[in-house]
């Protein structure tokens, strides 16, 4: 039986130094070439991308989208898509070959509604990239964390699904697909976790670029409290420390050798930029401000 027919989305944004071999990847897939088209979404670049993107005309769909931010690129092609299974990942993404028939093979059970496969960082990597794989540990986002969440640079779910939620709330411009997973399971459907499907992520490589992302985590967690505070307390206080108790195991697996103790250096790095992060979100929430300027394609 032939496998089924997927539309893959990629936001693109200045992705001039990751897109060639991003999309390189997508169409080396081990998938039948006729059974899935590539759709990416130039999201207002001001770099080389639209002309490394010409050279692939008639191997992929290039779509322009002048709305700021990866929400509004995501939507841009969700309503372009050709086919009902719908498949993302990001343009500082490669995707290893099995990953699209291991990531779209958990839509045949009909319960779930969102798909998330393996993140590990681009080879070869340094230590503090290495920590991202921490950061976006998909297994730990679907499997154990209340409420779960998937991430978009390695996402599948069906049109019916998404059509029923609702798309991605184009006032985010992080976050985005947290806050589309938070409906998801306030609708009660369910999630997966595909490991098989693996995606290579151009990970942050220095402490200031750590430090950075965990900013941009905690300022954007802000306006998910805002629209879904109430849902999130009573999901919290219902987890019996699942989240914490998670990060306590594995901090202290840590103590055992200095490489670990050089990972809770770098988790600490994140932490205090997502604590900060947090309380500059809050203040710009309070003064009815939102941030114009960030413009983010990764989770």
């Amino acid at each position: 039986m032939s496998p089924p027919l997927v539309s893959i989305i990629v936001p693109a944004y200045n992705a001039a130094a990751t897109i060639d071999a991003c999309v390189q990847s997508l169409l080396s897939l081990d998938y039948p070439r006729d059974r899935y088209e590539v759709i990416v979404v130039d999201n207002a670049s001001t770099d080389d991308t639209a002309r490394i993107l010409s050279k692939y005309s008639g191997a992929l769909r290039v779509l322009q989208e002048r709305t700021r931010g990866p929400a509004a690129a995501r939507n841009a092609g969700l309503r372009n898509a050709t086919y009902d299974l719908l498949a993302m990942t990001d343009a500082d993404c490669l995707v290893d070959p099995q990953w699209l028939r291991e990531l779209v093979a958990p839509l045949h059970h009909g319960n779930v509604a969102m798909v998330g496969g393996r993140i590990l960082s681009v080879q070869p990597s340094t230590a503090i990239e290495r920590f991202g794989e921490e950061i976006h540990d998909h297994e730990a986002a679907i499997t154990r964390y209340v409420p779960p969440y998937v991430i978009t640079m390695n996402w599948a779910s069906r049109r019916s699904h998404l059509e029923s939620i609702g798309y991605f709330d184009e006032r985010f411009l992080r976050a985005e697909d947290v806050e589309f997973s938070y409906r998801v399971a306030r609708a009660g459907l369910t999630f997966a976790y595909a490991p098989g499907a693996i995606v290579f992520h151009h990970n942050e490589r220095t402490l200031a670029g750590l430090f950075r992302e965990g900013f941009d985590h905690g300022a954007h967690s802000r306006h998910l409290d805002v629209i879904h505070g109430d849902w999130l307390r009573a999901q919290f206080a219902s987890s019996h420390g699942a989240r914490v108790m998670h990060v306590l195991a594995r901090a202290a697996r840590e103590l055992v050798t200095s490489e670990d103790r050089a990972r809770a250096w770098h988790r600490t790095v994140f932490n205090i930029g997502k604590e900060l992060g947090k309380l500059a979100g809050t203040a710009r929430f309070r003064a009815g401000r939102t941030d114009d300027h960030a413009h983010h394609h990764d989770r």
